[in-house]
């Protein structure tokens, strides 16, 4: 069952550790079938270069796994509620990558400082809230999906792919597994450059509105003009 899907995590997954986004196990990589409303996600635990499609996990969208002998990540829960709340997502990425980490833990979101941040973010990376102890005692990894959901009410999640756990990590997403992979690695990019933008100028301003709107619209926008078009 969902064979190219399998493949396509699994290498979406073993990207990761060539990326240098995962310490040990410490991440996670999913894509969904949109069409039979199930998604593929790592087995828990297992180390990435050990990693065969064969051994991905195939949940539904409640959670529920329809397929595979292994323990599903237990980041699962929080997968699945995403997709079933933002429709456009083909991939989502988890990692605990070193500085997106440390804006997740200092509870901070990420200012748009740049360029570099403009071309991949419309905005600020933002952080959610803190899970109460009743939220974590009852179902700690749908919860991390529902306080990530309440942050971007009147937010834009395909304009801002990727979010900030408050005191846990980052989370990414894109149209399939890979351009998450491709999100989550912009978002360690621009967390490190934002840490040594501060670190030299600890004043250093938000880039000014005009520039972050140029700058994602010329690679995002309804005329983009960044990379080659396709031939119909």
């Amino acid at each position: 069952m969902l064979d190219a899907l399998k493949r396509e995590v699994c290498e979406a997954n073993r990207q990761l550790q060539r990326l240098g986004l995962v310490t040990l196990t410490w991440g996670n990589t999913s894509g969904v079938d949109r069409g039979r409303g199930l998604m593929v996600i790592k087995p828990s635990g297992v180390p990435y270069e050990d990693l065969q499609p064969a051994q991905m996990v195939v949940l539904d969208l409640a959670g529920n796994v329809v397929e595979g002998d292994l323990r599903p990540s237990v980041d699962s829960p929080t997968h699945a509620c995403l997709y079933a709340h933002f429709p456009h997502l083909g991939g989502i990425t988890h990692t605990h990558s070193r500085y997106a980490t440390a804006f997740a833990q200092a509870r901070c979101e990420v200012p748009s400082l740049g360029t570099t941040h403009a071309d991949q973010f419309c905005g600020p990376v933002p952080v959610t809230r803190q899970l109460s102890e009743a939220e974590v005692a009852e179902d700690y990894e749908g919860w991390t999906g529902r306080v990530i959901v309440e942050r971007f009410r009147g937010l834009d999640s395909l304009a801002t792919p990727a979010v900030l756990v408050a005191g846990h990590a980052p989370f990414a997403w894109g149209r399939s597994p890979a351009e998450s992979v491709h999100t989550a690695l912009a978002l360690e990019t621009i967390c490190q450059m934002a840490v040594l933008s501060w670190r030299i100028n600890p004043q250093t301003p938000e880039l000014e509105a005009y520039l972050c709107r140029k700058h994602y619209l010329r690679k995002h926008g309804p005329e983009a003009s960044y990379g080659q078009k396709l031939d119909v």
